[in-house]
C-alpha cells in the first residue's frame, strides 16, 4: 500500500477510483458540471466522467469562474468524490468550500507539495482519501 502525506484545503474522507491527468484543468471550459465530462478534446482525460471519482491533476488553470461551475456540478450530483494537485488553486477551493457550506456535501480537496500524485496514481487505481489524518493512500 503506497500512502503519501498531503494538505488539505477541505477536510474530509472518502474512497473511490482515481481519473488522473497530467494536463492541468479549468472547470471553465474543459469541464461540463450537466454531464460531469471532462469537454477539453487536448486534455487526455477527454470524454471520462469524473463524477464520483478521485481527479488528480496536477494544478487548474483559471478562470475566476471555476468556482462557480464546480459548485454547480456538486448541485446538479455530477462532481467528483475528491480533488487531488501538487498546487490547488484557491478559486477551486472557494467552490469546495461553498459546497460544505451550501449543501453540506463534503468533497476533500488535498495538495502534496513535494510529491507529483500523477506520477504515483493512474486511472483505476483505489484510492482513500483520509483528510483527518493528513494521508492518501492507494488500496490496490
Amino acid at each position: 500500500m503506497i500512502g503519501i502525506k498531503c494538505y488539505f484545503i477541505v477536510k474530509g474522507y472518502t474512497k473511490g477510483e482515481a481519473l488522473v491527468s497530467k494536463e492541468p484543468i479549468s472547470f471553465w471550459g474543459d469541464f461540463d458540471p450537466k454531464t460531469g465530462c471532462i469537454i477539453n478534446k487536448t486534455n487526455s482525460l477527454y470524454n471520462q466522467n469524473v463524477k464520483g471519482k478521485i481527479l488528480i491533476f496536477p494544478y487548474g488553470r483559471g478562470s475566476s469562474t471555476s468556482s462557480a461551475i464546480f459548485l454547480e456540478a456538486v448541485r446538479l450530483g455530477n462532481a467528483p468524490a475528491a480533488i487531488i494537485n501538487i498546487k490547488t488553486e484557491p478559486i477551486l477551493a472557494v467552490g469546495a468550500i461553498l459546497a460544505e457550506k451550501l449543501y453540506n456535501i463534503t468533497i476533500p480537496i488535498a495538495y502534496t507539495r513535494e510529491t507529483d500524485p500523477t506520477k504515483i496514481f493512474k486511472t483505476g487505481d483505489h484510492i482513500e482519501i483520509d483528510g483527518f489524518n493528513n494521508i492518501i493512500r492507494k488500496l490496490n
